[in-house]
């Protein structure tokens, strides 16, 4: 009987190491995917929101002095006929 649990116990540790194992594989596949993705972003020109948010402003108030300007301008014209 002592045998049988012998036999058990060393699968048991077999079966604990071999998950040991791949979970040491499973975070080092992560790690090396995150870091490749992080890299091809990198190599791609994305920008920051920060700098979206901001460039989306300047457009904005680019439009706004656009339409100042053509009411203006046609009030210009206007006037001049």
């Amino acid at each position: 009987m002592q045998t049988r649990n012998k036999v058990f116990d060393d699968i048991s540790q077999l079966m604990t190491n071999a998950m040991g194992v791949a979970q040491g594989a499973r975070t080092e596949a992560e790690t090396a995917m995150k870091s490749m993705i992080d890299r091809w972003l990198a190599d791609r020109d994305f920008v920051t929101r920060e700098e979206f948010d901001a460039v989306r402003a300047m457009a904005q108030k680019a439009r706004e002095e656009n339409e100042a300007l053509k009411v203006r301008l046609d009030a210009l014209e206007k006037g001049a006929s």
